[in-house]
């Protein structure tokens, strides 16, 4: 009997089950697909190179982290489900039936729904699998073959974290069916989220928002008395009076409203407040393309703070538009007689206001979900090309041996090795070496030597011969000098007005074996050897011809060898373990730093990191995006069930079928239109100022060329995917309203 009446109650709730059903069954796939390359018994053929043990331990953690935002989904549809189904159980209560009773009924419908859940999911992941092992193999560059496989450790791992995550939010269901009084039951269906007049969560809001303005104002009043001269472009001393001014006024009038708080009411300070966050969000979008324009002299510290203070402004903008957004509705209903009266608007603008006045809050927490997902999607394809990028460039040889003089202070103690430890470890595994140069690094004065201070490292030289050595193993043609002139080699992230500056400002150079005069054949080179050439905080190595090198002090040793095969991923790790037990990789004052890095690890390595970014960082906005539609669909689906007999009574007074279904049209596209739309506006701000703040690093490494076609198809997907709920949703919507 009881076996019935869950597969009754199951089939009446069919068609909040499906949405339900489909969004657990995507992420449980996208679960075991992710986590299917962590498995034990998973062994694709990558070559000896590269080893799997590092990425695997990351995978399982970071998708089981990310996973935990299910358990919020999860929780929410079922206490969706409860709040449906109470009157049902109260029916039930009345007819004699015990709570206890009522509790395992219900854990046990919701129950199957998951069980059913898990096994599609399982067999859509095995499917989702093949896509996120193709993309790994060309991650590491080797070929795709399609094999489909059922991993153990795997589908243990996923039936034990959602079957955990099931069982608490049942009995925490069941426990709460078990102590709610029947009368509660019975009018739960008329109980909405609460009365904004009396919420306080958008007083909370704005009380942490005017804390950070006074930081804002702290801040900005601090950089304007460091930096401010008329000797600035307008815009710049603009930018700085801006963020100096704006957030103390947006404090003062704050403190204002409190003394006449009873006649101006709380709206108005949110409006004031609203246009005081769009200037200061303005001002700090605009902040790394002014200072980039104009040489402006903000630290990466400084653009961080406004990054976190334009990320603060939108997160009470977001708050505040949808506290206000009933209001603003209400008004233009209020003052448009046409748009209140014309078709069905009387009746759309019921159905809006009577939910917008209670959801205010979930609506900005799902709009602001949304805003992360976006964020999520759009910047995984700049982090995941810069970090490609930048292995391409620190990865240039086999091996790297480079040496660090900053901690010495006796000219004594310098480090100026051959590291023929190598030589004999190579030799003994038999790896062939296809080119080797040993080189020293110079300081143009022997003076420079103590010139310790931090960002004031002098830049070091090397001698013609070995830069051309180098270069050729990298690749490149070798330069030329005519005597008595020098040459520099510069950081890809160094920019061309910042080379540019310093050329014109430095047309010659004074080493203690004479005065040399910039090159006008070669003054700049800017290909990739390498990121162990440079001293700390400089962009650039001075090349010297030989003979002018002979006078010069030398302050290190570095060395670089390329191999005739990939050095494997073992020998490659007893190298470096070999070399760190010899030479020191600890800073210790008074004593040299050295350092190894093989071209085999650095892959491993950064290639692991690399995909486990792009890998987490996908997962993680789907799981958010797909939780925020779910919520906004079932939402929708509560509404057809509260307010069908509305209507029924709008087709029998005449209202036509098209016109009804005009209105649901209406009607959803706005409740996820809303979100939606605002979260992409609010996008179209915060996204374009996180490429401005590592632009230097996107032209460098990636290039805006390749970026922006990625970014538009990550577009169209979360298009398809909002399609694809809304079509769902309004055929569920139909269904439940059609018979009314």
């Amino acid at each position: 009997m009881y076996a019935k009446l869950i597969l009754r109650s199951a089939r009446r709730s069919a068609g909040d089950y499906l949405i339900y059903l489909v969004t657990l069954t995507l992420c449980v796939g996208l679960f075991y697909a992710f986590l299917s390359i962590a498995s034990s018994h998973y062994h694709p053929d990558i070559g000896a190179e590269f080893d799997l043990t590092g990425l695997s331990d990351g995978m399982k953690v970071a998708i089981c982290g990310v996973t935990l935002l299910l358990w919020f989904l999860i929780r929410y549809v079922n206490r969706f489900l409860l709040r449906q189904k109470q009157p049902a159980l109260a029916v039930q209560g009345v007819l004699g039936m015990e709570p206890r009773t009522m509790a395992l009924l219900f854990l046990a419908e919701t129950g199957c729904m998951g069980l059913l859940a898990l096994g599609l999911g399982i067999l859509l992941g095995i499917v989702l699998s093949q896509f996120i092992s193709a993309l790994l193999l060309a991650t590491y560059g080797q070929p795709f073959h399609l094999t489909f496989a059922l991993y153990p450790d795997t589908v243990g791992l996923t039936l034990l974290f959602f079957a955990v995550t099931f069982l608490v939010t049942g009995l925490g269901s069941a426990r709460a069916i078990r102590k709610m009084p029947l009368l509660d039951m019975l009018q739960a269906t008329r109980r909405n989220e609460g009365d904004l007049k009396h919420s306080r969560w958008m007083p909370a809001v704005t009380v942490l928002y005017l804390l950070a303005l006074a930081g804002m104002g702290a801040m900005g009043v601090w950089l304007l008395s460091l930096y401010d001269s008329p000797r600035l472009p307008l815009p710049g001393r603009v930018l700085y009076w801006g963020n100096a001014i704006l957030p103390p006024a947006g404090v003062a009038g704050g403190l204002l409203w409190l003394t006449r708080r009873r006649v101006w009411g709380f709206p108005r300070l949110l409006g004031y407040l609203m246009a005081v966050a769009v200037g200061c969000g303005l001002f700090a979008a605009l902040t790394p393309a002014l200072r980039r324009a104009y040489f402006l002299p903000l630290s990466a510290e400084n653009l961080n703070l406004y990054l976190t203070f334009l990320v603060v402004d939108v997160v009470f903008l977001i708050c505040a538009l949808f506290y206000l957004c009933g209001r603003w509705v209400g008004a233009w209903k209020g003052r448009s007689p046409a748009h209140r009266y014309a078709g069905e608007n009387l009746f759309f603008f019921g159905q809006i206001l009577s939910q917008l006045r209670s959801t205010s809050k979930s609506m900005a927490l799902i709009c602001l979900t949304l805003l992360l997902s976006l964020f999520c999607f759009l910047a995984t394809p700049a982090l995941a090309g810069w970090a490609e990028g930048y292995l391409a460039s620190r990865s240039m040889y086999d091996v790297q041996i480079s040496s660090d003089y900053n901690q010495v202070y006796d000219p004594a103690d310098l480090p100026l090795e051959e590291y023929d430890l190598v030589t004999q470890f190579l030799e003994a595994r038999g790896i062939a070496v296809e080119a080797d140069c040993t080189f020293p690094l110079y300081l143009p004065r022997e003076a420079q030597f103590h010139q310790r201070y931090k960002y004031d490292f002098p830049p070091v030289a090397m001698a013609l011969s070995d830069y051309n050595a180098i270069r050729a193993m990298a690749g490149y043609e070798p330069i030329a000098l005519a005597p008595g002139t020098f040459a520099t080699q510069w950081r890809a992230t160094a920019g061309e007005e910042d080379r540019s500056a310093f050329l014109a400002a430095h047309p010659t150079l004074t080493t203690d074996g004479g005065t040399l005069t910039l090159s006008q054949t070669t003054p700049a080179c800017t290909e990739a050897l390498g990121q162990t050439l440079y001293n700390d905080y400089t962009d650039l190595v001075y090349i010297l011809p030989d003979e002018a090198c002979t006078d010069l002090m030398p302050v290190g040793t570095n060395r670089y060898l390329t191999t005739a095969e990939p050095i494997p991923y073992a020998d490659a790790r007893d190298l470096s373990a070999a070399f760190r037990r010899t030479y020191s990789e600890d800073s210790v004052e008074g004593q040299p730093r050295y350092t190894i890095r093989t071209r085999t690890e650095q892959v491993n390595e950064s290639t692991a990191s690399t995909f486990l970014l792009r890998t987490g960082m996908t997962y993680g906005a789907v799981v958010l995006l797909v939780t925020c539609f779910t919520i906004l669909a079932l939402q929708q689906l509560w509404d057809a069930r509260q307010h069908r007999y509305r209507f029924g009574v709008l087709r029998k007074l005449g209202t036509e079928e098209r016109a009804l279904r005009r209105l649901v049209s209406r009607q959803l596209a706005f409740w996820f239109g809303l979100p939606v739309g605002v979260a992409a506006g609010f996008a179209l701000v915060v996204v374009p100022f996180f490429f401005a703040t590592i632009s230097t690093e996107i032209t460098a490494y990636l290039g805006f060329s390749v970026l922006l076609p990625q970014a538009g198809a990550i577009a169209a997907i979360l298009l398809l995917l909002l399609a694809a709920y809304y079509a769902a949703t309004w055929t569920l919507f139909w269904r439940a309203v059609r018979g009314a």
